[in-house]
């Protein structure tokens, strides 16, 4: 017999919401495209996490194996990653996916402006949707959490890289390595801002 969904009569409104936020994001981006030629994400990956995923992140979190739990005590069943070929096309993004209908900021992070001390650059924002149709808390219409980052594309390759190497097991000099991955994504930012200030320069010459 299989094991019931943690999200439980829940789990289909978790592709709905994720469809029409990602048809917004889209919605906007064709316009944009159409109005000035500029493209303000190179991609997007989104998704509803895993049945697995969301059972060890409540055990880690000691909350019972509930909808209610992870649909309302943590924010990450939906997940979108928006990737972006320069910095103000990751704050145009937040600005409009502010403007949703329906939609409202609970948390939001900074990393690009105010770097992780081992150099992680990202735009991170809670948001909480009104959908519909019903909720874990039975709340009717219903609210439910989406996690959204926004990154640069050279943020997006070194969050990659990084990941990878911080779960690999007995590594020598990982002091070394610690500070090498500080001074890559130093340099990354660097460059971020560089071929930002190219573009103004292009855009208003």
């Amino acid at each position: 017999m299989s094991e019931e969904s943690i999200y439980g009569e829940y789990k289909q409104n978790l592709e709905r919401i994720l469809n029409e936020i990602v048809a917004h994001i889209r919605r906007y981006t064709d316009e944009e495209y159409e109005r000035s030629g500029t493209k303000l994400h190179e991609h997007l990956i989104a998704r509803v996490k895993s049945e697995e995923s969301m059972r060890e992140k409540c055990r880690r979190r000691e909350l019972p194996e509930t909808p209610y739990s992870a649909l309302h005590e943590l924010t990450d069943s939906i997940g979108i990653r928006i990737v972006c070929s320069f910095i103000d096309d990751v704050y145009e993004n937040v600005r409009l996916i502010k403007s949703f209908p329906s939609l409202e900021v609970v948390t939001e992070k900074d990393y690009i402006k105010h770097a992780k001390p081992n150099g992680y650059r990202s735009y991170h924002m809670i948001v909480k949707v009104k959908a519909p149709f019903k909720d874990a808390a039975g709340n009717d219409p219903g609210e439910y959490f989406v996690e959204i980052q926004l990154r640069t594309i050279a943020m997006d390759s070194w969050a990659s890289l990084e990941h990878k190497m911080k779960y690999k097991k007995n590594i020598a000099n990982s002091d070394l390595i610690v500070a090498e991955l500080k001074r890559c994504a130093d340099e990354l930012a660097a460059c971020d801002v560089s071929m930002q200030t190219i573009r103004n320069l292009i855009n208003y010459s």
